[in-house]
């Protein structure tokens, strides 16, 4: 039996971590002997028959978390003591445990480092998973924080941790990452890199047919800043149907389910844009509710903006996988004319519109659609759709685990 000990930065609610949780659920199914370890954020109540280990760094909430945080990571800025402390506790808790290799997946930086230490340590591989870059989005998006105490110095803060990023994942046998732009960043620093997409669990996102008395148009999630997700063209568009008497409250509406955060964003462009009457705000809901609430929608919203020099690149966001699934038209605005726009013409699974024109026909298709059947489908290319499954993507890790511990072994 194969031993893995996989690292991963915070589990956090509602979604955990999806493409690690699944990875490694995957690989204990399928006969792995699988450690998840990673830092302790929130009780992690999803199912699983592998062990997870959790390591707390922050001890305090509220305010005194605030500034605990402020002074841990001008710490971290200055001498790496998240990363070094998180190393030092790894290193000790698996010093007389055997593993054939080591995995980190993380968003950014951390915790690469105890990956990349322990594996010299027990002479063993590793393998290093980048789900998300720094420099993907404009600014320091990914670098947010509820504290405002190390503003004035986040653009240090992203330079110094992308340096350190870089001189580790130099030093992985192997190298993931989630989109072909991605894949040719990462590839200036470590040529072994790897694309496997994020995707869809196929056991929990699948078509159904359900009527609607209504047509609904839905978007589950986060909302970003407008940088990253520019939804103007959608809001432009049902105001013109609108207008033109195509669209009206008592057979349409767009329900967001969505923190208050990002409601209080959307009543700002539904104002703008006069169509407060469509608006339905629904706090977030239970994920297993998700492929229900999709089914139930005759378009599924998603929001991206076009790709610029300073970003966004290759963001491939998780709500377009989910209704790819679902097979529920997807319209995506602002196109980013790259890699989710590819996805989304290879799929066949909606459109990612460049134009006004563009999403009021394509609205308009839909509606007509509706008003005929009481639900609407997407005719997605299947071979196409099924690749972006996690179940595919999960069995590609495993081939290159599988790779990397007979090469170690000869």
């Amino acid at each position: 039996m194969k031993r893995i000990l996989i690292l991963c930065d915070a589990f956090g609610p509602p979604s955990y971590t999806p493409r690690i949780r699944f990875l490694c659920q995957y690989l204990a199914d399928n006969g792995w002997d699988v450690t998840l370890c990673t830092e302790k954020f929130s009780p992690l109540t999803f199912p699983h028959s592998y062990l997870i280990d959790e390591i707390p760094f922050y001890h305090h909430d509220s305010i005194l978390g605030s500034i605990e945080w402020a002074i841990k990571s001008t710490l971290s800025l200055v001498g790496d003591y998240k990363n070094k402390y998180f190393s030092k506790k790894v290193r000790q808790k698996y010093k007389h445990q055997h593993f054939d290799l080591i995995v980190c997946s993380t968003f950014h930086t951390f915790p690469l480092r105890a990956a990349y230490e322990l594996a010299q340590e027990k002479n063993i591989p590793w393998a290093a998973d980048l789900r998300d870059i720094s420099e993907q989005a404009p600014g320091n998006q990914y670098h947010a924080h509820q504290s405002p105490l190390l503003s004035p110095i986040a653009n240090l803060f992203k330079t110094c941790n992308i340096i350190r990023r870089n001189k580790l994942i130099q030093k992985a046998h192997l190298l993931s990452t989630v989109s072909p732009w991605h894949v040719e960043f990462l590839k200036t620093y470590n040529p072994t890199t790897h694309l496997i997409y994020n995707g869809f669990d196929a056991t929990v996102f699948y078509p159904q047919t359900i009527k609607q008395n209504k047509f609904i148009l839905s978007y589950t999630g986060k909302l970003y800043e407008e940088s990253i997700q520019n939804p103007e063209l959608f809001f432009a568009a049902l105001r013109d149907l609108s207008e033109i008497g195509k669209l009206n409250p008592d057979h349409c509406m767009v329900q967001w389910y969505t923190s208050s955060t990002s409601q209080e964003a959307i009543k700002r462009w539904a104002k703008t844009y006069q169509v407060e009457h469509f608006m339905d705000y629904i706090d977030y809901v239970n994920p297993k509710q998700i492929n229900t609430i999709l089914n139930q929608s005759s378009i599924v919203l998603v929001f991206s903006n076009t790709t610029k020099p300073e970003g966004p690149h290759g963001i491939m966001t998780t709500k377009f996988f989910e209704a790819l699934g679902a097979e529920r038209p997807v319209l995506c605005v602002r196109s980013d004319e790259s890699c989710l726009a590819s996805a989304i013409n290879n799929t066949h699974a909606g459109i990612a519109a460049t134009t006004l024109e563009e999403v009021k026909k394509f609205i308009s298709d839909k509606y007509t659609e509706w008003t005929l059947n009481g639900y609407t489908h997407q005719e997605v290319i299947k071979e196409q759709k099924n690749s972006f499954s996690r179940q595919a993507q999960a069995k590609q890790f495993e081939e290159l685990f599988k790779g990397l511990i007979t090469k170690n072994k000869k």
